[in-house]
């Protein structure tokens, strides 16, 4: 069993979106994120969309915020609108993209793993990345507990790329990829954090 993709997905996907230039994608950060769920297979925008209902319904506004900014390597502020806003509008993005089609088949297998069986694993993981602020790494974990821990990892895999003066031992590394292949994912998803090991 594999996922749809060998590549990131969901949320942790659309924060790469956000780097210095994205104003070239489009005039707002909606644009930006309409333009690339346009140009898309279904189960990209499906996956968005699971993760960006399952951040919104399970964690606070300031949490959110503080996910997006761990994410994306230049996100526009959040003023006027919060991070519930924010990923309330991911979540009618995909609305109105999915609602084009008449025959969107639903995630189902691997697609819907959710990761519960890896939760330790993952917090202890996240608890573990000092490089990361206290508050990232306080929001990562509420993510695990209150969402899901698959997302969490993503998205904590999405941050490590983004944090300033990030390394990771080999043994650390190693146990990623033990997690990343319980959750069934494609080749190049932990595979993205590889350079961060460092040569001891």
């Amino acid at each position: 069993m594999q996922r749809f993709t060998e590549f990131d997905f969901g949320v942790s996907w659309v924060t790469g979106f956000f780097h210095q230039d994205w104003g070239h994608d489009g005039p707002t950060a909606a644009a930006v994120v309409a333009k690339n769920l346009d140009d898309v297979d279904d189960e990209y925008v499906l996956a968005v969309r699971r993760d960006a209902q399952t951040l919104h319904d399970g964690l606070p506004s300031e949490t959110l915020e503080v996910l997006w900014d761990a994410g994306a390597d230049y996100m526009p502020r959040f003023e006027p609108i919060t991070g519930a806003q924010w990923t309330q509008t991911v979540v009618d993005l995909c609305d109105a993209r999915l609602s084009a089609k008449a025959d969107v088949r639903p995630l189902a297998g691997a697609d819907v793993e959710d990761g519960a069986a890896q939760l330790d694993a993952i917090v202890a993981e996240i608890e573990a990345a000092r490089f990361l602020e206290a508050k990232v790494r306080a929001a990562l974990v509420d993510c695990a507990r209150r969402c899901t821990p698959e997302l969490a990892f993503r998205l904590f895999l999405r941050a490590m790329l983004v944090a300033h003066d990030r390394s990771l031992t080999p043994e650390q590394y190693a146990r990623l990829e033990t997690i990343g292949s319980a959750l069934h994912y494609g080749e190049f998803v932990v595979d993205s954090v590889q350079y961060l090991v460092r040569a001891d």
